[in-house]
């Protein structure tokens, strides 16, 4: 693989076996500076096993991993301060303050700052970049779930880390916290060039937050590429529907454009509330990974693997 001074990730042909199983096979796949990657798959595929990896918790049986430029298998106390964790939830630190947490985690940075990442994070900027100000002398336990999935992420970016896992970050959120955690990934990954890599079993936050989707099944992945690009690649029809003289229409096509174009060239301006429906992401996981849980498609699957090569 290509390997340019912006690639933060970098797997190739990536293995872990337990006895005679293989949990992860040949896996391949790099991510960039300020990159967002969704990596989907049903329990089971490989999923936990492949953060771990990354993240250094976890020996692999093969291939080659370099993260930050190192083998996680040996990275050392600076290279994992430019890493940040966020796990599903911590539940050790209810009778922290917001504040004092946050001061108290900062201390460990210092030695690592550099001259372009002042480390850690100032913070009361932190806790206004996660939306927190106001609750900044309460008790981590005193907070709302949302509030608390916020200082789960100030945990995980105290140190502004280059890279940061994400695992089913907003697990229990209502619609509001979900959306203000939404800016929130943004932000990071488009002002302070953070890399994320976030694992979520919400299709519809992976085709929101993530620029490339991987999906992993039976230890392998079977798709990487943005959602357009993978709804186009495994669907190919659209559904296009409209309104004429108080009719409803419904057609399905492989060539939407064209078909439109066709429809107003017929009927001008009495077509009424078009609406162009390609398939969506939860469409393409389940179509990819019902294919290969039921051992069709492998020249398919196999050419899906060039989408971002």
């Amino acid at each position: 693989m290509t390997v340019g001074e912006d690639v933060v990730l970098d797997v190739e042909n990536l293995r872990m076996r337990y006895g005679t199983r293989d949990v992860l096979r040949d896996v391949t796949f790099q991510a960039h500076r300020g990159e967002v990657l969704a990596l989907l798959g049903p329990n089971g595929a490989g999923k936990t096993t492949t953060i771990e990896i990354l993240e250094g918790f976890r020996m692999r049986s093969a291939g080659r991993v370099e993260v930050l430029g190192a083998d996680p298998a040996h990275g050392d106390e600076a290279w994992r301060a430019r890493l940040g964790v966020v796990l599903q939830s911590w539940r050790d630190h209810g009778k922290w303050r917001v504040r004092e947490l946050l001061d108290y985690l900062g201390m460990f940075y210092p030695p690592y700052a550099t001259e372009t990442i002042q480390r850690p994070w100032n913070t009361d900027e932190l806790i206004a970049a996660v939306g927190l100000t106001e609750h900044a002398d309460a008790k981590a336990m005193t907070l709302s779930g949302g509030q608390r999935r916020r200082l789960d992420v100030a945990i995980g970016i105290v140190g502004r880390p280059e890279l940061l896992f994400l695992d089913e970050p907003t697990a229990g959120f209502d619609p509001h916290a979900r959306r203000e955690f939404h800016d929130l990934v943004h932000r990071l990954a488009d002002d302070q060039h953070t890399t994320i890599l976030l694992t979520t079993h919400d299709l519809d936050e992976a085709e929101k937050l993530a620029d490339r989707i991987l999906i992993l099944a039976g230890g392998r992945i079977i798709a990487d590429g943005s959602a357009d690009q993978l709804s186009r690649r495994i669907a190919g029809e659209a559904e296009v529907k409209w309104t004429r003289e108080g009719q409803r229409f419904v057609h399905t096509t492989t060539e939407s454009t064209k078909f439109v174009h066709e429809l107003f060239r017929q009927f001008g301006e009495s077509v009424e509330e078009l609406e162009v429906r390609r398939a969506s992401l939860e469409d393409t996981y389940m179509t990819l990974v019902q294919r290969f849980e039921s051992g069709q498609g492998d020249d398919e699957l196999r050419s899906l693997e060039e989408v971002v090569r």
